[in-house]
């Protein structure tokens, strides 16, 4: 029977801090005079498919989530500049949505014109960083919530909300954003959270994190 000798350290597919920024900001300069720019609302949600026409959304300004749709619960998070809806490239888009975390600048564009516009300018270096760098968020997601302790989940996430904006941090509490992004229970979060604000290992003010003191690995 084939056995891992090392478990995976989901930390190790972190890579918000690896964002490739330049690449991005190549696409959206290039996707940018063909859109339709429009401002969002707080919690606004967008399909990826357009009467039958796929459509991707280049984030400008503010942030925004991705979500399953079957239990809403969510897949990545991200600030601008960035593009969703490049990694549909055949598939159906059903099973998900987006929802904006906060107002936000958003242009949109249809699947097919980005794909003719990044062959033209010949951005598929670009494009492949993008889709890794997706591909890797969503897999770190991933792997935080599965074979892992109930604390060692809420450990990950809550080190993921304190590299949240303040804004973000402000209008969400920790509870809240651990439970949308995991199987986790309100009842089993809230009382973890309780015990690491006791020991004072979390700071937190009417749920909203503040700051992170210590966060063991074990707990």
């Amino acid at each position: 029977m084939h056995t891992i000798e090392k478990p995976i350290n989901p930390m190790d597919y972190q890579t918000k801090n690896d964002k490739p920024t330049t690449h991005i900001e190549k696409l959206v300069n290039c996707f940018l005079p063909y859109a339709n720019t429009f401002e969002t609302n707080n919690k606004q949600i967008f399909n990826f498919s357009d009467r039958n026409e796929n459509t991707i959304f280049i984030l400008l300004k503010g942030s925004i989530s991705l979500y399953r749709k079957h239990d809403n619960m969510i897949l990545n998070s991200e600030s601008a500049p960035f593009i969703f809806g490049m990694s549909q490239q055949s598939t159906s888009p059903e099973y998900l949505f987006l929802r904006t975390q906060e107002p936000c600048l958003v242009g949109t564009l249809s699947l097919k014109e980005a794909h003719h516009l990044i062959g033209e300018n010949k951005l598929w270096e670009s494009l492949a960083k993008l889709l890794i760098y997706t591909i890797a968020r969503v897999y770190a997601h991933c792997a935080k919530i599965s074979q892992l302790s109930a604390y060692e989940i809420i450990r990950y996430q809550l080190l993921d909300l304190m590299n949240e904006s303040a804004e973000i941090r402000e209008k969400i509490t920790a509870a809240n954003y651990i439970i949308t992004r995991t199987f986790l229970s309100r009842s089993g979060t809230m009382r973890i959270l309780a015990e690491l604000r006791s020991g004072n290992y979390i700071t937190m003010e009417k749920g909203i994190l503040q700051s992170i003191n210590h966060l063991p690995l074990k707990y």
